[in-house]
């Protein structure tokens, strides 16, 4: 494992980053607007993570899940009003060793790099054919307006970790698709979250927990 190191994070429930991958934020309160100065001035990168979505109290600061993915900023637009626009490239997981007690209005942890996937993670011909057709039958229940002949010129990982970035699941479901061991073990979860997901769609109580 990496030597620990200092992140200023980002919780945000939802949303997800993959290495190799590119986010789009718009950030516009103020803690977040000070977190960006301070990233733009040091090393350009913050920790993308999602909070656990369990009750606290008022003033209270949700727990974060462990593990996490790092980003630096790859575009950067100041806009007059403070706000910012923002494209964040992901660089590595990260796991959460301890949060640190900062005087700072965002919040930081102590974290190590996890190690990069390997480089020949690809996807079986069966199982590639399996995400491609379940993720047609999912964008066609849901309504989506899909460019497929773009997404069949993907390769496997861009194809797994895209889907998985922006597909609309809830938080947990999202969590286990950012800890899936390899895209093989990832896009098996895709589907099969799909298939739930598409069974209940409109069931507004159903959650993968």
């Amino acid at each position: 494992m990496s030597k620990p190191v200092r992140l200023s994070v980002f919780p945000l429930p939802g949303a997800l980053l993959f290495p190799g991958m590119h986010l789009p934020l718009h950030i516009f309160e103020p803690r977040y607007r000070a977190m960006m100065s301070d990233a733009m001035a040091r090393d350009r990168r913050i920790g993308m993570i999602q909070p656990r979505p369990n009750a606290v109290g008022p003033g209270e600061a949700p727990a974060l899940f462990d593990i996490g993915c790092v980003g630096r900023i790859a575009e950067f637009e100041a806009m007059e009003d403070g706000r910012y626009n923002l494209v964040l490239e992901g660089v590595s997981l990260f796991r959460v060793l301890r949060e640190l007690d900062v005087s700072t209005a965002f919040r930081q942890v102590e974290a190590e790099f996890l190690p990069p996937a390997a480089e020949d993670d690809t996807l079986s011909l069966s199982r590639r054919s399996s995400l491609e057709m379940e993720s047609r039958r999912f964008a066609d229940a849901q309504g989506y307006a899909v460019d497929w002949e773009s997404v069949a010129r993907l390769d496997d990982e861009a194809l797994v970790n895209g889907i998985a970035q922006i597909a609309p699941f809830d938080v947990a479901a999202k969590q286990a698709l950012l800890e899936a061991e390899g895209i093989e073990d990832r896009a098996e979860l895709i589907i099969q979250l799909m298939q739930f997901f598409g069974r209940h769609d409109g069931d507004e109580s159903v959650t993968l927990q």
